[in-house]
């Protein structure tokens, strides 16, 4: 299954996904293309150097948020592209590009869904005084990260932690998820019925 991830800034989701690529574990999964809405971020770089193809279609360019998603769903479409996986991608994304990719896009996020949904979520974790949090591995809808979830992990939140702190630890798992969810989708794993995802061992 070809894969685009799209990024806006340094990659390391995406580093861990081309590293799983590297290694055979990302199943059925291949990483065609690597789009950023900014031009010059380090993903790109990263992209560059695993020899991956990469296309910068910078956001301010377009008059509305519809047109730039178009534009988006045709260069992906160009690249044959059947899986999308944000990692790290600073742009909410319309009905019309969703409906491109039904249940075919992929985010992961620094939180256990659906507690501390938004930005910043390790700050309102640490705000809040939760004890654990983790990262989710969802499906992408039309809401703020509302969508179906396929996995989770859970890192413990620790006495003395600052977000920096707690971002690193939760890096950690995001970079095993990830890919691990890439995987059981690529290969045909997941189901899904409408809120509720399976995946076969």
């Amino acid at each position: 299954m070809n894969v685009a991830v799209l990024v806006s800034g340094s990659g390391t989701n995406l580093q861990a996904i081309l590293d799983a690529q590297n290694a055979g574990t990302l199943g059925k999964a291949r990483v065609v293309v690597v789009v950023s809405n900014v031009a010059g971020v380090r993903a790109l770089e990263r992209a560059a150097a695993a020899g991956v193809a990469t296309e910068v279609l910078p956001h301010k360019q377009f008059a509305t948020r519809e047109a730039f998603d178009e534009a988006l769903v045709a260069t992906l479409k160009k690249h044959g592209v059947e899986l999308v996986a944000l990692a790290g991608f600073m742009r909410l994304l319309t009905p019309g590009f969703l409906g491109a990719f039904p249940e075919r896009v992929l985010n992961i996020h620094p939180a256990l869904l659906p507690a501390f949904p938004g930005v910043h979520s390790q700050k309102q974790a640490l705000d809040y005084g939760a004890r654990v949090t983790g990262c989710t591995v969802h499906f992408v809808d039309d809401g703020c990260d509302t969508g179906p979830i396929i996995a989770q992990a859970a890192v413990p939140v620790l006495d003395g932690d600052d977000v920096a702190a707690l971002t690193a630890r939760i890096l950690v798992e995001e970079h095993r998820l990830y890919p691990a969810a890439i995987r059981a989708v690529a290969d045909g794993r997941v189901r899904v019925r409408g809120r509720r995802v399976t995946i076969a061992s």
